[in-house]
């Protein structure tokens, strides 16, 4: 595993001074460099005094879209952090459940149309629901909020929820839910419980899903068996489908669902229940498909990109993976036909639970921290010298 080296960047005196005047909790937005094998990289601190922000997304003018958990959605433009927006939906913040992933469509710059995740309270409990929506022109508020989707059994389970969004090129949505807590749920095809699902944009079910024929099973399901998929990307090389999901003490994984496939959880693991109790039948068993690679011990992976830009070419198709235990960047490499190599671990400890990664247009990463505290914290290429 390649070391990272740190050289801070010296703040001038008036950042000194201002930086005195904060509370202890609230970042100094100072640049930072790293050196991570033969490449040098800025970390730049974007905006702070963001609480447990979850998802970030680039608007096509530069500016940044954030959700915060408790139920916030700003924009972020020359360094200001704007106002909440109006117009979201009643959200139900509890446990792992608030306002969560956040989405552009594929035409938003004509559109404006977004999409995001938060669970919602009904009968039985809550769980995870989908939103689609306008971003007023103003940008103070949205507009037309639709609830798309919500997940079919809702229960008090606090954990659990999932939920990125992924866009294909056909402007369908893919997300992820986990199994809120009761595992066996995963297995059964008829429940959106620990399931990978794909609608159209007004939320019926998406071409191809398994389901939809044979009535054998919910029909916006696309693939089962995860245990809590929080991150999911479709890497724009190839449109081929990723997920990382959580496992329990050890078994994060990365998979590439396919339509009608079984992802094995709680059948296989690579890891243990809690209490050092072997799950399951063991890590592999007919029917069930293995992970593309796996974490043991857990690293709480919160998001996976795949790298397409020109700012880093030798990331070339790389996985990105945010980690909140380790509170850490994973970069894994790939070789050209899509075998896992070596990871290399960055900022390990250094700015708190990474909970979102996305690479914006001109090859930069964008991260968040999920802290009371978070911060949107921009990756870009430095000097070598």
């Amino acid at each position: 595993m390649t070391a990272t080296y740190r050289l801070k960047v010296n703040l001038s005196l008036a950042a000194l001074i201002a930086a005195a005047t904060l509370p202890v909790a609230q970042p100094v937005l100072a640049q930072e460099k790293i050196q991570a094998g033969d490449v040098a990289i800025n970390v730049q601190p974007v905006a702070g005094n963001l609480e447990n922000p979850w998802a970030i997304e680039v608007l096509p003018d530069g500016a940044y879209i954030v959700t915060e958990k408790p139920g916030r959605m700003r924009i972020i433009r020359n360094n200001q952090t704007g106002e909440p927006l109006t117009g979201l939906p009643e959200i139900r913040v509890a446990g792992q459940g608030g306002l969560l992933d956040i989405a552009l469509a594929p035409d938003f710059a004509q559109s404006r149309t977004l999409y995001f995740t938060a669970s919602v309270a009904g009968e039985g409990g809550h769980g995870t629901a989908v939103f689609s929506a306008q971003l007023s022109e103003d940008e103070s508020g949205l507009e037309n909020v639709q609830r798309i989707f919500v997940m079919n059994k809702l229960t008090g389970a606090g954990q659990h929820f999932g939920s990125r969004i992924a866009i294909a090129a056909d402007g369908s949505l893919f997300f992820g839910i986990g199994d809120r807590g009761e595992m066996d749920r995963a297995q059964d095809p008829n429940d959106h419980a620990g399931s990978i699902l794909h609608i159209k944009p007004d939320g019926t079910p998406g071409d191809g899903n398994p389901f939809v024929a044979n009535g054998k099973g919910a029909a916006e399901i696309w693939s089962i068996g995860h245990r809590n998929p929080q991150g999911i990307t479709i890497d724009p090389d190839d449109n081929r489908l990723y997920t990382v999901e959580h496992g329990a003490r050890g078994g994060d994984e990365i998979n590439s669902p396919n339509a009608g496939s079984n992802y094995g959880w709680p059948m296989i693991s690579y890891g243990k229940h809690y209490s050092g109790a072997e799950i399951g039948v063991g890590q592999a068993a007919d029917g069930y498909e293995q992970p593309l690679h796996y974490w043991d011990p857990s690293i709480a992976p919160g998001a996976i990109a795949v790298y397409r830009g020109a700012m880093f070419p030798e990331w070339d198709g790389d996985f990105l993976v945010a980690a909140l235990k380790y509170q850490l960047l994973a970069r894994i490499d790939r070789a050209d036909d899509g075998s896992i190599g070596t990871e290399e671990r960055l900022l390990a400890g250094d700015y708190g639970r990474i909970r979102d990664v996305k690479v914006a247009s001109d090859g930069s990463i964008l991260l968040v921290t999920d802290e009371e505290d978070g911060q949107l914290i921009r990756l870009s290429r430095a000097d070598a010298s």
